[in-house]
């Protein structure tokens, strides 16, 4: 395949734009080469523009889970775009979604609709710091919860000493607030715990890891660590962002019959627009602004725009009884093509799954936390990624991302992306 033009347009960009764009995965520094630059997306494929296509297995990060420009969204976004698109005053959109939100996840009774995830994840920490009057919070190695301050945050040298920062601009008063712990490992939380049982105000965690590959939680990981807020009268929060009308209708809490005290929500939740949104109980939510002390504010906070491309893509979702039947079930056959290819040949490998969320990573070890995910082999991944470019498969230009399936994959799609693998393994392994 030719990328002249996104090569032009890459440079162009990076003449404006740091590193040429916009979000730093983007820039393929984990990969080599140029990126590609979309001009347009329908249902599962990517165009660019060279003139190439795509299958997509990012669906823009997860939020196209039904495709790209699914006609319901478009016409209901054109109809809102009419009638003016920012008001900074209420609408009804706004209470019809949060109505049907509430409606379809579990365990919450009210919700506040901002402009992120990122921003959802740090109004939530806020929250739990708000009632608890507590400072610290416990987050997982490896878990990604936007770029606020208090979330970018290493691990130090043992499962409860303080963090120190992963970037500049962080300061270490911020740093020292966030502990770090072991995905999937209970006894490094029960250490925090242990070493400060009255600081802690809130487990923030993404109940299934997509930061560092597709991670599902253990058996028991979640129900330990809901013990543990219960005992030591922490909030538990989950990241919902990635797994939010996602992995079912109700997301992780469905799922896995665990309940949270806060939720925050992304990606899907606004249909392919920037949206976040968190979500409690009444008594938690009370203490928010306006009703209590607990600021919080964002001037397009329930954009028209924003809250019509996401009410469409709610309604359609939980109107699909067969939608994360049909989604699990494309995964698994791409799990099993994968695995059968890739178990033919001398290539180390590991593949996780869980509803339509998947990675495959390059190690003989079984990955469960960052640490695992760290062993994967990155010159094996380079191959892989540019070898599937190169066959029409667009995929996480990063092996520490999940794969997301969208509805409008076909299983021809599917079975080309398997014999795609195949030619990959023959031509750039050598095998």
């Amino acid at each position: 395949m030719q990328y002249q033009r996104s090569s032009n347009l890459f440079k162009e960009a990076q003449s404006v734009i740091p590193g040429g764009v916009n979000s730093p995965v983007r820039a393929f520094k984990s990969v080599g080469g140029t990126p590609i630059f979309v001009e347009r997306a329908q249902g599962a494929y990517l165009f660019d523009a060279d003139g190439n296509k795509f299958i997509d297995y990012i669906s823009s990060w997860g939020p196209m889970i039904l495709g790209h420009a699914y006609p319901p969204v478009i016409e209901a976004l054109k109809k809102s775009a009419d009638k003016g698109t920012s008001f900074g005053i209420p609408t009804v959109l706004e209470t019809e979604i949060a109505t049907l939100a509430l409606e379809m996840v579990p365990n919450m009774d009210k919700i506040r609709f901002v402009n992120s995830g990122t921003e959802a994840c740090m109004s939530a920490v806020r929250l739990a710091r708000g009632i608890s009057r507590k400072e610290k919070i416990i987050k997982f190695s490896g878990c990604y919860h936007g770029h606020s301050d208090a979330f970018l945050i290493q691990a130090g040298s043992g499962a409860v000493t303080f963090g120190s920062p992963s970037s500049p601009g962080v300061t270490k008063g911020t740093a020292q607030d966030t502990l770090l712990a072991s995905y999937n490992n209970l006894e490094t939380v029960k250490a925090i715990f242990s070493e400060y049982p009255d600081e802690i105000a809130a487990i923030i965690i993404e109940p299934v890891a997509g930061n560092m590959g597709c991670i599902p939680p253990a058996n028991g990981f979640l129900e330990g660590l809901r013990s543990l807020c219960d005992q030591f009268g922490s909030y538990l929060i989950f990241d919902e962002v990635m797994t939010g009308f996602r992995i079912a209708k109700g997301g992780a809490q469905e799922l896995f019959g665990i309940k949270a005290d806060i939720v925050t929500y992304g990606k899907v939740i606004g249909g392919g627009l920037p949206v976040g949104a968190f979500a409690a109980s009444t008594e938690i939510m009370s203490h928010l602004a306006p009703d209590g002390p607990v600021y919080q504010a964002g001037t397009v906070s329930g954009n028209p725009l924003a809250m019509a491309s996401g009410l469409a893509m709610l309604k359609a979702i939980n109107q699909d009884e067969a939608l994360f039947d049909r989604l699990e079930d494309k995964t698994k056959l791409l799990h099993e093509g994968f695995d059968s290819v890739l178990s033919s040949s001398k290539v180390s490998y590991q593949i996780n799954r869980l509803g339509s969320m998947i990675s495959v990573h390059f190690t003989d070890q079984a990955v469960t936390d960052f640490e695992t995910a760290s062993y994967g082999n990155n010159d094996s991944f380079k191959k892989y990624f540019h070898g599937m470019l190169e066959q029409g498969i667009y995929l996480p230009p990063s092996a520490f991302e999940s794969y997301f399936l969208n509805d409008a994959l076909s299983y021809d799609d599917i079975d080309h992306t398997i014999e795609a693998l195949s030619l990959v393994i023959k031509e750039k392994f050598n095998l």
